[in-house]
């Protein structure tokens, strides 16, 4: 694109997982099996692939098995289990494959999601188009070019950290807070989309809405969302989005199963 503003990535010098994951004691009762200190693509798929495997060999004495960005939690029995024997499962589990190249786990779930960008919906779009270098039109093809992986669930009930996005949407959080935005809105930094399951303050930049409804208590499952699921953000207008998003049970999204 002419006259495209270039920008270096933030973790650009961060581009490559170790080459060996470590194993870290947390707590009391808990070991955390890390595959990277920056995100990348190849250590989020490692924690997701990695989990789903510690999940389904059912070890002695571990209570639940929780993944982050770039990271995989274990929370333990410590009367059931030494945290010197489990570690040496892990450790053991760990030379079984290249996790880095692991395949995602099956089971997992495509969302297609109706989303409104910029305008009363996205009051900070225009922002993140400098931030990132494109028009607002380039930038909603790069949004919704591909679907987004749920790299985790975290912050708030069922709340996805989506990525990855192209290098030029690694900018930073603002320094001041948005007192708000609300349910549903779509917020972009460090190379990441938030979709937000509840009203928050962020510092992160509004960028669109959807009319998802992520938790709800009364549903089962009350998560909509798991790790591993993609959302495939469809870019409508406004007129488009209120009709939409009114439409039940979530917000004009359409599910299917991934292969």
């Amino acid at each position: 694109m002419a006259n495209r503003k270039v920008q270096v990535p933030v973790n650009a010098k961060a581009a490559k997982p170790p080459k060996v994951p470590e194993i870290c004691q947390t707590g009391y009762a808990g070991l955390v099996v890390r595959f990277g200190d920056q995100l990348n693509e190849a250590g989020n798929r490692a924690s997701l692939a990695f989990a789903a495997e510690v999940t389904a060999a059912g070890l002695a004495g571990v209570l639940e098995v929780s993944t982050a960005l770039q990271s995989v939690l274990l929370r333990y029995d410590p009367l059931l289990v030494s945290p010197e024997a489990l570690r040496a499962d892990l450790a053991t589990a760990l030379t079984q494959r290249d996790w880095y190249a692991a395949s995602l786990p099956q089971g997992r779930t495509v969302w297609e999601v109706p989303a409104c960008f910029g305008g009363a919906y996205g009051p900070e779009f225009e922002q993140a188009c400098s931030l990132a270098g494109v028009s607002q039109a380039e930038a909603v093809a790069e949004l919704c070019a591909t679907p987004l992986r749920v790299q985790a669930i975290g912050f708030a009930p069922s709340q996805p950290y989506l990525g990855e996005l192209p290098p030029n949407w690694d900018f930073p959080r603002q320094a001041t807070l948005n007192p708000q935005v609300p349910k549903g809105a779509l917020v972009a930094a460090i190379r990441q989309i938030v979709l937000f399951s509840v009203p928050s303050p962020t510092g992160w930049l509004h960028i669109g809405q959807t009319g998802l409804s992520l938790f709800n208590p009364a549903r089962y499952p009350a998560f909509m969302l798991r790790a591993g699921d993609e959302i495939a953000l469809r870019p409508v207008s406004e007129a488009e989005f209120e009709t939409s998003c009114a439409a039940a049970p979530y917000g004009g999204a359409v599910r299917r199963a991934l292969p």
